[in-house]
């Protein structure tokens, strides 16, 4: 009886563990089929299995496409079937993927961060108006609030002015306006936290009245 136990470590590896090993015997049964037409019969029948597996992927787009590309992967691509999709190959499978480009912006004012120059490009592409002077603003106390995050003492509306009127290559001019921004404690005020304090002790009483009871 011992001599007839199968571990996993004496077993042939899984190439895709999560079908598990019934279906890795099926597709190497297919692979080593010699007629065509019964191995074609055979893949097709590994397929509704490897679906009826996955129920909830039916409705996906390319479910299909996907299902088939994964029996060729279990075969080791050794597998030859007439399939309604391109086979895939192990150069694509195993490709290294492309390197990311990774956006090389270096901002005069690092503590802005890049979306802010963003939101001024688009405040500049607007029209004149009450939707853009308040686009405006929001950006001004926006910045206020980074700086005042990168720096904790207080800022004057000036400075933001200026940085607004830099960043915007001139566009956007408020050194001679009479807005204010908001005031910077107001900017950094935070929320205070609802106190639990009571609920921690209703915990601990529950805590004392089970101390006296059995666990089993």
């Amino acid at each position: 009886m011992t001599e007839a136990i199968e571990y996993n470590t004496e077993r042939p590896h899984l190439i895709i563990p999560e079908y598990g090993r019934h279906i890795q015997k099926m597709v190497d049964q297919a692979v080593a089929e010699t007629d065509a037409e019964k191995r074609n019969k055979q893949a097709k029948s590994i397929i509704a299995v490897m679906g009826n597996l996955n129920p909830h992927l039916r409705d996906v787009p390319d479910f299909q496409h996907k299902l088939w590309d994964q029996l060729f992967i279990i075969s080791d691509f050794k597998l030859d079937v007439d399939s309604p999709y391109p086979k895939p190959t192990p150069e694509e499978l195993y490709a290294p993927p492309e390197p990311l480009a990774y956006p090389q912006n270096f901002p005069k004012y690092r503590f802005y961060g890049n979306n802010i120059k963003r939101m001024i490009d688009v405040a500049i592409s607007w029209e004149d108006g009450d939707k853009k002077d308040g686009l405006v603003l929001t950006i001004a106390n926006h910045m206020k609030k980074c700086f005042l995050n990168w720096n904790k003492d207080t800022v004057e509306d000036d400075v933001i002015f200026q940085h607004l009127f830099e960043l915007s290559d001139g566009k956007i001019n408020l050194k001679k306006s009479d807005e204010e921004l908001r005031d910077s404690q107001k900017l950094l005020q935070v929320k205070k936290r609802f106190n639990t304090n009571s609920n921690n002790h209703g915990g601990k009483k529950n805590q004392k009245n089970n101390r006296g009871r059995k666990r089993y």
